[in-house]
């Protein structure tokens, strides 16, 4: 008896002595972020610039969305767009295809005849295209993201970073046809000449094997290896994972999205008593409700908020007239802003104290 229980005790000394080894991630660069803030939650390597493969079209198929106007109209396919290699959509010179259609065709089948389409009906030419691609990325505040091609395609000075891709795909899908395409396991589209009904499915496995997934994109050529976007929504809870030249990265994204997950919280903000007073022209008060906010956030973050209004204001209004908003800031980083609206319609009507706020209303006018 006295030696089983030396032995057991040996036992549980050695496990407590031996390290744990952590993950190893395939990856040559990796990030996590949070999905709504950008804070990094884990990196590898991840502002080296490195090729990304098709998961370019991230912002390709953003900036679709961003300059068509209208998802339905529909564009013909001319033989300089889908003169391309690698996966396709299965469009031909001569069919007819709405921007809608390209959407779902570059993020569920990663056609780069679908981004070419796309690409030169929107700016004339693919090399504009990119112009437009690399000023987006700036505004973005990229410093280390370069676009030559609209699909992904192999190309010199065609790079970005983990992170950097990671910021891609966190504004992308801010956009709301973006992110149904991005989400979307399959689609029934029509196109070609004359068009017919196809079922395109998407190639991130991902989608069909967690609830949780809500995008974004695969890639892979022989330079880049494999690359992979990958987003979690979870318990209101929203992280974002990239892998460049990963040769795991199925199971490595899983791995990545869990820890995002647990590093996170999801915390309710809200204005002291959820109410704010604004005074009118004539004097009147006018009372309105403060919306409050469910917010992804690092379990360490500061949150703070600011109220942006007009100091007074000026009848009439009308009941869910926009009187203002509450913006949410992590740090310096703005989470979200939701509008404040008016409870009630108020009518102009005078009052002792109006020549007092008319006396007011030009001095600030002045100032």
């Amino acid at each position: 008896m006295k030696k089983a229980v030396c032995l057991i005790f040996c036992l549980v000394l050695i496990s407590n002595l031996t390290p744990v080894r952590a993950y190893d991630i395939s990856a040559k660069a990796a990030v996590v972020v949070n999905g709504e803030t950008g804070e990094i939650l884990y990196s590898l390597n991840c502002n080296e610039r490195l090729p990304m493969a098709s998961t370019t079209k991230i912002m390709t198929a953003l900036l679709l969305c961003e300059l068509c106007g209208d998802l339905t109209k529909e564009v013909t396919a001319t033989r300089e767009m889908v003169t391309v290699e690698g996966s396709s959509m299965g469009l031909e010179a001569g069919d007819t295809v709405s921007y809608h259609d390209l959407l779902y065709g570059m993020m569920l089948s990663s056609g780069n005849d679908a981004a070419n389409t796309a690409a030169i009906s929107l700016a004339g030419s693919l090399n504009s295209f990119a112009d437009i691609m690399n000023e987006r990325a700036e505004s973005m505040g990229l410093k280390d993201t370069h676009f030559v091609t609209p699909s992904g395609l192999d190309a010199e000075g065609h790079y970005t970073t983990a992170y950097e891709l990671a910021l891609i795909a966190k504004t992308a899908l801010q956009n709301p046809d973006f992110a149904n395409a991005a989400s979307a396991e399959t689609a029934r589209l029509k196109y070609g000449n004359p068009p017919y009904l196809r079922t395109l499915t998407n190639h991130n496995k991902l989608l069909k094997a967690n609830d949780d997934i809500v995008g974004v994109k695969t890639g892979y050529t022989k330079k880049a290896g494999r690359c992979l976007v990958s987003a979690s929504k979870k318990d209101g809870k929203f992280v974002i994972a990239v892998t460049l030249n990963d040769r795991n990265d199925w199971a490595d994204h899983r791995y990545l999205l869990d820890l995002g997950l647990s590093l996170v919280t999801a915390k309710q903000f809200s204005y002291p008593n959820g109410k704010i007073e604004f005074m009118c022209a004539n004097g009147d008060i006018l009372q309105a409700d403060v919306p409050s906010a469910s917010v992804c956030v690092s379990q360490n973050s500061k949150i703070t908020y600011v109220i942006k209004a007009p100091r007074i204001l000026y009848l009439p209004i009308s009941k869910n007239q926009k009187l203002g908003e509450i913006c949410y800031y992590s740090g310096e980083d703005l989470i979200c802003s939701k509008d404040i609206l008016a409870n009630e319609n108020k009518e102009y009507k005078s009052n002792k104290y109006i020549l007092f706020f008319e006396i007011f209303k030009q001095i600030l006018s002045s100032v």
